[in-house]
């Protein structure tokens, strides 16, 4: 069931307190317009315009927690902990994101609001007419990984979920589990969950750093040939092969390799890993399980993912 937008003098109130917090005027703020997102999925969220007591004005982009449980399995986080990651790494960190102004909590309802800068005329990467917005986008993520893998401090990573042993097989055993009216059809798939298993242990050795978690184009938004990736609650430390995986999932083949050889120049300036490829590989088969394994009716619904999965196997000598 998803919360009630916040009516105007509420909202008013936990923006004053947002502001107040960052060293602004103690104006009241005043919301003067409001938008429904409508590309909102998970959580509700809106375009704001408001002003200052000096009159300027800003927009903002407001995103409001719910009752719905968005878990899947410890893959996903609320707005509290994306406000979270939004405070302790990417406030930190030089790379572009959304100027986060802050998180208000509703003392009626205990939810979690999260306040960002809206990013005017943007689009997503996947809706842009510059043919290099894909490779931007590689880009980002492979100096992200770079970054985070060499400067950020386990203290803070430790406040990030672990992708573990048992996340990973948790996917797999659940698509076995949820496409059990299909085993007749794909014979492949028990042999397949099986030696999954077997190499698991690939992404649990490759180098670990902060990760996006669903770095797919729907969330990464373009303008000005900058990139700004959006909706962190699925943070985690893990490999990074898994963000390039679901950013390339489904692309054709030129642009996939591209993107490959734009991550590996940023996350690897010098030399990459011998085992980058492999590492990829079992990335985007984790990728796979992570939507078949997810919900019952996306099992039945993704088929065409069968084939991809099949595929993945065979190049990893699994079948």
């Amino acid at each position: 069931m998803y919360l009630k937008l916040p009516d105007v003098q509420t909202l008013s109130i936990a923006l004053t307190s947002i502001f107040r917090s960052n060293g602004h005027s103690g104006d009241q703020v005043t919301v003067i317009d409001r938008k429904p997102n409508v590309f909102a999925s998970t959580f509700p969220s809106e375009i704001v315009t408001c002003k200052f007591g000096n009159g300027k004005g800003l927009r903002l982009f407001c995103k409001y927690e719910n009752s719905w449980n968005h878990e899947a399995f410890g893959h996903r986080g609320d707005i509290a902990y994306e406000v979270e990651v939004y405070r302790q790494i990417l406030r930190l960190s030089d790379a572009s994101t959304p100027v986060f102004y802050g998180a208000y909590k509703d003392m009626n309802t205990g939810k979690t609001w999260l306040v960002l800068e809206y990013l005017d005329k943007s689009v997503y990467v996947s809706q842009s007419s510059d043919t290099d917005a894909m490779k931007h986008a590689a880009r980002w993520i492979g100096e992200f990984h770079r970054r985070n893998e060499e400067t950020q401090s386990r203290v803070v990573m430790s406040s990030l979920k672990t992708y573990d042993r048992a996340y990973y097989l948790g996917w797999s055993r659940r698509t076995l589990q949820f496409a059990q009216h299909l085993h007749s059809r794909f014979t492949w798939l028990p042999i397949l969950c099986e030696r999954f298993e077997e190499c698991v242990g690939i992404l649990l050795s490759a180098p670990r750093t902060v990760i996006h978690g669903e770095y797919f184009p729907k969330n990464i938004l373009y303008r000005n040939r900058v990139i700004f990736p959006i909706d962190w609650q699925s943070g985690a430390i893990a490999s990074g092969e898994i963000d390039l995986a679901s950013l390339t999932e489904g692309w054709p083949l030129e642009i996939v390799h591209e993107c490959e050889h734009e991550y590996e120049q940023w996350r690897w300036p010098n030399r990459s890993p011998s085992d980058f490829r492999k590492v990829l590989d079992v990335a985007r088969l984790y990728w796979l399980f992570r939507w078949l394994g997810d919900r019952p009716e996306w099992t039945a619904g993704l088929i065409h993912f069968f084939k991809r999965l099949e595929l993945m196997g065979e190049r990893l000598g699994l079948l």
